[in-house]
């Protein structure tokens, strides 16, 4: 008999994570390599892991990510879209605590274009009277 394994995207950015999660022990991959490894820093960590702490189930899944784009925080951010939205997969019910957190919303931000005329996109050039 096969593990049931829940599946779901999380973007952030130009960062697309696709995360796989199996019931476990808590062990958390991100592209091959332990999470503590891969982002190198504690509160990156916290971010990925927050809809599983407020979930209370930090040790109940392992966890395999795998991401493209963007930098580590906007991995981490759309990795735990991903995590969110497995966990609704697994769970329904956890989707109303998860939707209050705020941790079903995607963080529409993006970085705005240059214009042209314009030193970047919303900079000028330096101004002189005389």
């Amino acid at each position: 008999m096969p593990l049931e394994s829940y599946e779901a995207t999380g973007r952030r950015k130009t960062s697309v994570a696709r995360v796989r999660m199996q019931l476990g022990n808590g062990t958390i991959y991100m592209n091959g390599r332990a999470v503590s490894e891969y982002l190198r820093r504690d509160s990156l960590e916290m971010i990925l892991v927050q809809p599983l702490d407020l979930t209370e189930t930090r040790n109940a899944f392992d966890i395999h990510i795998s991401t493209r784009g963007g930098g580590l925080r906007g991995q981490a951010g759309a990795a735990s879209l991903g995590i969110a939205r497995a966990l609704v997969q697994y769970d329904p019910q956890k989707r109303e605590v998860l939707k209050k957190g705020g941790f079903l919303t995607r963080d529409a931000r993006e970085k705005e274009r240059k214009k042209y005329g314009l030193a970047g996109a919303r900079k000028r050039f330096q101004f002189s009277k005389r």
